[in-house]
């Protein structure tokens, strides 16, 4: 099925679907990307919310969000939308609730629970072929507990519990997950909001599970000023350090590819994580072998020569 795609900033919808005046963080990138994400599913949603920064959104009796709002531990967000997903379907089978009263369930997590802790879970709701939506914030490491190495923490990258930096790679969620071949997974980024609206157009034609991961700027752990947070997530897409792509049953297309990669080195020195590696002296090997990393990347799929 060929779906309408979305040109311009522009024809983005108008309709907000999450308010201002949260707790977050001063420039966290999870919240433009989570505002952009609910503006595509609309109202009629209901998010199954994995402990992380984004279950401080909700403090009752106060929510941003238009929609329905559930909390569970780390491990357990998948399971938990299953449930939510099979009482729908026994109400819309029982006729208890009208069709036009479905809700399309939605696990909102960090990259704590998607990367490691509630693996598992995800992997069993993956293989179920539960109907629901997946979107990761991915800030490379438990946040809300003090920016903590978690699975996604890049190599190099500084954290309360790497303080010489990470000694290997970020797990590959994204491969992870496509080696189940789910009907739809996407990268997505909040300084790509026109690419991201419409891998969600695309999405919604699919019933079963469908990934959406995003790389989000997180001022405080990335030690990085709040107002740069945009041109932080540009950075990590112009210089192929994040890979906006999609895979539809197993076939992975990139959406965007910069037309000429800038160095990586633009994108580390604007973070206080990377810090060491320019001062007090500059770490040559380190700095080459992050390059490296990524153009091995961009060469697998013939993209950098």
């Amino acid at each position: 099925m060929i779906t309408e795609q979305i040109k311009s900033i522009k024809d983005l919808p108008l309709e907000e679907n999450m308010f201002s005046g949260t707790p977050a963080c001063a420039g966290c990138g999870g919240l433009l990307t989570l505002r952009h994400c609910l503006k595509m599913l609309g109202e009629k949603v209901v998010i199954v919310n994995a402990a992380g920064c984004f279950t401080l959104l909700s403090i009752y009796p106060f929510t941003p969000f238009r929609s329905s709002w559930l909390y569970t531990a780390m491990a357990c967000a998948p399971a938990g939308a299953q449930g939510v997903r099979d009482a729908l379907d026994i109400l819309l089978e029982k006729g208890k609730i009208d069709p036009d009263e479905n809700l399309k369930v939605v696990v909102l997590t960090g990259d704590g629970s998607a990367y490691d802790m509630g693996l598992s879970s995800t992997s069993g709701a993956i293989y179920r072929n539960l109907d629901f939506y997946y979107i990761c914030y991915d800030n490379e490491a438990y946040g809300n507990t003090g920016f903590q190495e978690s699975g996604s923490t890049p190599f190099a990258s500084r954290t309360k519990t790497t303080s010489a930096g990470k000694e290997f790679a970020k797990k590959d969620l994204f491969e992870i997950w496509n080696s189940h071949k789910p009907p739809y997974l996407a990268t997505i980024s909040p300084a790509y909001p026109v690419d991201l609206a419409n891998k969600f157009k695309k999405a919604e034609q699919y019933k079963g599970p469908k990934l959406f991961i995003s790389l989000i700027p997180c001022p405080p752990g990335w030690s990085t000023d709040p107002s740069h947070t945009f041109k932080l997530a540009k950075l990590a897409v112009d210089t192929g350090v994040w890979a906006l792509k999609e895979s539809i049953s197993g076939e992975v297309e990139h959406t965007v590819v910069p037309k000429k990669f800038k160095p990586v080195e633009d994108y580390l020195k604007e973070q206080g994580r990377f810090s060491h590696l320019f001062k007090p002296v500059r770490n040559e090997e380190t700095l080459g072998k992050i390059q490296e990393m990524v153009n091995e990347y961009w060469k697998r799929y013939g993209i950098l020569l």
